[in-house]
This record gives structure tokens, sequence and C-alpha cells, in this order.
């Protein structure tokens, strides 16, 4: 069958879900997603639909433009949590991660040719869901390093950090959620605990590359990074692995901005100073990786 058949037939919504705010929509195949709000669905069709008549035709420009269309919409954390795992759909509040998969998501419709947001919400499950398709809490790719390995094996994403020269690799055993356990809510429950720890157990001593922060401002590396990347920063913080995430922004001289969801700024927004001057600050960043939406 044709994925794309078989999603939209998943996807029939009840038509009394779009009645209000926070709704919950339970679709034909017993799947359930979470909508912020009634106008979301409206807003993605347009979105989408801007997209397409953009002329963009590639990953980073259509990432890049919209990013954009996203500026200024207001950070908030958490609002993929809930008693239950749903998909949910919230282009109104966004944090540093659910605005790289909302990225994602349009973008990859567009390259597709879909302008409806079923499609916007297939490639965001697809993307931020272990092989693709939502289940427990667990399925959800909660680290960085585990999410670009499963969304580097199914295409979704190529990895550039160790196309720059110079660049150097990190061991760390990522272990964070575990061992923090009362910070998130879902690991009371003792199946979940478990389950988060398996995949743990996959990335201890784990390897992988990063741009020290002290080279963001060499020309090897504004050269080889684009507009419309998307950047990881890499942090010190025991049992972490990523800290953060943006995209890039290249000025016009070719200087490198990050252009993310901010918990400092408190809205999706340019950062106003280059990227290597940025982290000098950030005492617990030493470097990013970066990807692109594989073309």
């Amino acid at each position: 069958m044709n994925p794309f058949i078989k999603h939209i037939t998943k996807s029939m919504l009840k038509a009394w879900c779009l009645a209000v705010c926070g709704m919950v929509c339970v679709t034909a195949g017993g799947a359930e997603m979470r909508f912020h709000c009634e106008r979301d669905t409206l807003e993605l069709n347009e979105l989408l639909t801007a997209g397409k008549a953009s002329g963009l035709r590639t990953g980073n420009a259509l990432t890049t433009f919209y990013a954009g269309r996203l500026l200024d919409r207001p950070y908030v954390a958490h609002t993929l949590e809930g008693d239950e795992e749903r998909l949910t759909i919230n282009i109104d509040e966004l944090d540093c991660t659910t605005f790289v998969e909302t990225l994602y998501a349009l973008t990859r419709a567009t390259l597709e040719g879909r302008t409806s947001w079923r499609d916007y919400a297939h490639y965001l499950e697809d993307v931020r869901y272990r092989g693709g398709t939502m289940g427990d809490y667990a399925s959800r790719l909660h680290y960085i390093s585990d999410w670009l390995m499963d969304n580097r094996s199914r295409g979704n994403v190529e990895e550039v950090t160790a196309d720059v020269k110079g660049v150097r690799y990190k061991v760390k055993t990522i272990n964070y959620m575990s061992t923090h356990r009362d910070s998130y809510p879902s690991l009371a429950d003792s199946a979940q605990f478990i389950k988060i720890k398996n995949v743990e157990g996959g990335y201890v001593n784990h390897r992988f590359p990063f741009i020290r922060k002290e080279a963001l401002d060499s020309r090897d590396v504004e050269n080889t990074l684009r507009s419309g990347d998307m950047v990881g920063l890499v942090t010190t913080i025991d049992g972490l692995d990523i800290s953060h995430l943006g995209i890039i922004k290249k000025s016009d001289d070719g200087k490198l901005y990050l252009l993310d969801a901010s918990s400092v700024g408190k809205k999706v927004m340019l950062e106003p100073q280059p990227l290597s001057e940025q982290l000098r600050k950030h005492k617990s960043v030493i470097g990013i990786r970066v990807w692109r939406i594989k073309q």
C-alpha cells in the first residue's frame, strides 16, 4: 500500500475534534494526535501552500524559509509531555527540539509536493519517533545522538560535522534521563524507565564528532556550513550529549548565527551575536554537531 494512502486513511479525524483548543483527536487507527488549537491545521495548510509557492526546492532553503515564518513565536517548554504519549502538533508554542522537528516536517512535506496538515503530521511522527512510528513514551527519540542515529539510518538527515577540517571526536556515556529519573514524570513508570535504560545501553562510551566552538569563525567552517543546517550544542553536562538545538543562519559576510527557540529570549529568534561569540560565554558548551535534511 502507498504509505501516504495508508497515512491519510489512518489520519481521518472525527469532525467534532476541531471544535476546541487543547483538543485530543482519535484517529481511525486508534492512535491519537493532540493539537494546541483548531487553527493549527488551517495554518499548517497555509504555511505549506506558501512553501510550495516560494519556488524553493532544496532542504536548506526551505528550512530557512520556514524558520522565518516561525519567528517571534513564544518559547514554551514541555509541550510534548502528558499522561499518555500522543503525536503533539503545536506550532504556536515551541521549544528548541519541537522547533527543529517542526522545520523538518514542513520542509519534508514541501520537498514531496505535499500541502496538507495530514502530511505534516506524517513527517512529524516520522522524525520524532523511533522507526517513524509513535508508540509509548520510550519510543520518542529523546537524546539527539539517538535521534540522529535513527533518522540517518532511515535517510531523513545527513550529518556533515565530520566534513569540516579539524573535526574532533568525543567519547561519552549518555544516561542523563535514568540518572535524573525524578525530573521525568513518565519515568515513574517502571516499564518506561527500563525501556529508557535499554536505549541508553546503546550509548555507553558513545563516540561522536563535533566542531570546537573556538573554530566556528574559521574560514573552513564558514565555507562548509550553510544557512538552514540544523545544529546541536555539544555539552559537558554528565550523561548528556546535546543541550540545545537550532539552525544556522549565515550573514552576507559568511558569519554563522544561531536561529532558535530561545529559553532566554522566550521566543523564536535570530541570536544577535555570531555563534562563535555566543558560545564563548557558555562554559558547558564545547562545540556543535551539524546535520541537514537529506535531499
